[in-house]
């Protein structure tokens, strides 16, 4: 009775059984079509229950066993993990098969620390693209770009092997070498570039500095960059924050550019900076019928009231949890984004936890603002448009992600020709002016359908 009300669990079962007898499975009888009167009921062989088709998965796990040539590489434990990895993978680009060593990747990445060349991939226009560089790391120093396609790595095509284990293969321990080939379109040029491995350990909260007078014009503008959104990037953004406010700041540009995302909860935490104790951040819609898990909100209480004017820089690097921030600051007039449209990345990925260590990323929901405009697809799109050119966007990512900082970088910045960041200062100076001071309501804008 169990097994006829369950018909997933009753395939599943005769999976397991198959693959314990170590045999190929009897072959079911042919089936004969049957003729249907309208409007009769389907039967029960018709329907979607999976009988059939987990029975042709044991059969060709049986099949592949018994006649690949290399018996070393047709376990049922591999077999398997490339039937769950070919699977989830065909969903969707954000979709995996976590195995044992990767979910422990995975969950060590969510910290400040890794193992890689410092870079993040994505699937954009079905090529595998890099949304951010982090810098300190291999990838930044050589030279490699956000925006830059994968190409190869090693001597493997990048869209051959698709996103995962693209990912898998810039990875590795500490010292080893990888070579990385990528296309940059806005030179059209192919680059190769040899890359070593190592453990990248860095604060996600950079450069918190009061900008020179010549570009605040009489007014204290503060600076704080995000590298990402981990789980101590909240509690650092407070400190350089509460600094930055003992010295005067008046106002503030939150430089979000290059900025892959993270961890939700960190970035609904940093939102909560800018925004009152329990002000919604965003939502999550799965599949229709699904019950949707409640909206993220921000903390109930707050050290300090940060209710002055802000400034959100973004541009194409700017992904996931970045755009949740950006979104929601814009949504309920607590900022001014300035730069160019975001990556577009709001999909949810649940990670689930399964049998013997391993777990599924699994593709759950899509985000959506508080105006429950979505990011999937579309990206955040600026209030002020600020475009830099190749050439320029090179020169000042290579100012921001210098290695030896000193005490003249912020007046170098009058003269590095950043002008997402000038527009950004020139916003807020109009702001305090009285020009176009935004208030803070709480109520999100009019939705775009």
């Amino acid at each position: 009775m169990f097994l006829r009300s369950h018909p997933l669990t009753a395939a599943g079962f005769f999976l397991l059984a198959v693959c314990a007898a170590g045999q190929q499975a009897p072959a079911p009888p042919k089936a004969v079509p049957v003729q249907r009167a309208p409007g009769e009921p389907e039967a029960l062989e018709d329907r979607d229950t999976g009988y059939r088709e987990v029975e042709l998965l044991a059969r060709v796990i049986e099949l592949v066993r018994q006649n690949y040539f290399d018996e070393k590489k047709v376990s049922y434990d591999r077999l398997v993990n490339s039937a769950l990895e070919g699977m989830l993978s065909g969903l969707d680009p954000h979709s995996q098969f976590l195995h044992r060593e990767l979910y422990e990747r995975v969950q060590k990445e969510q910290s400040n620390a890794y193992e890689g060349v410092g870079i993040t991939i994505s699937i954009k226009n079905d090529m595998v693209i890099i949304v951010s560089v982090r810098e300190d790391g291999p990838a930044a120093r050589a030279g490699v770009m956000p925006g830059d396609q994968v190409v190869k790595i090693d001597n493997a095509y990048a869209a051959d092997v698709g996103p995962v284990e693209a990912a898998e293969r810039l990875r590795g321990k500490p010292g080893e070498p990888v070579k990385l080939t990528i296309s940059r379109a806005s030179t059209s040029e192919v680059k190769e570039f040899d890359l070593v491995r190592q453990v990248i350990s860095t604060t996600t909260v950079k450069d918190p500095m009061l900008l020179p007078e010549a570009l605040g014009g009489g007014v204290k503008i503060g600076y704080v960059r995000l590298l990402q959104f981990t789980a101590p990037t909240a509690t650092e953004l407070a400190l350089a924050l509460d600094k930055l406010e003992d010295a005067g700041m008046q106002a503030c540009i939150l430089d979000l550019r290059n900025n892959p995302g993270g961890l939700i909860t960190s970035a609904v935490d940093v939102a909560g900076e800018f925004l009152p104790p329990g002000t919604t951040v965003v939502t999550t819609e799965g599949r229709p019928g699904s019950t949707n898990p409640p909206p993220y909100k921000t903390a109930d209480r707050k050290r300090r009231k940060r209710d002055y004017p802000l400034a959100v820089l973004m541009n194409h690097g700017s992904a996931s949890g970045s755009e949740l921030v950006a979104g929601a600051l814009q949504d309920l007039h607590r900022a001014v984004i300035v730069g160019v449209t975001s990556f577009g990345k709001g999909s949810v990925q649940s990670i689930i936890p399964v049998e013997n260590g391993a777990a599924v990323r699994l593709t759950t929901a899509r985000y959506f603002t508080p105006s429950h405009n979505t990011i999937h697809g579309h990206g955040i799109t600026p209030n002020i448009t600020a475009t830099l050119t190749p050439a320029e966007e090179q020169k000042v990512m290579a100012f921001w992600q210098r290695t030896d900082p000193s005490p003249t970088d912020a007046e170098k910045i009058i003269t590095l020709g950043d002008r997402q960041l000038e527009r950004a200062a020139g916003a807020l100076k109009g702001v305090l002016a009285g020009k176009t001071k935004p208030t803070p309501s709480g109520k999100p804008a009019s939705a775009e359908k």
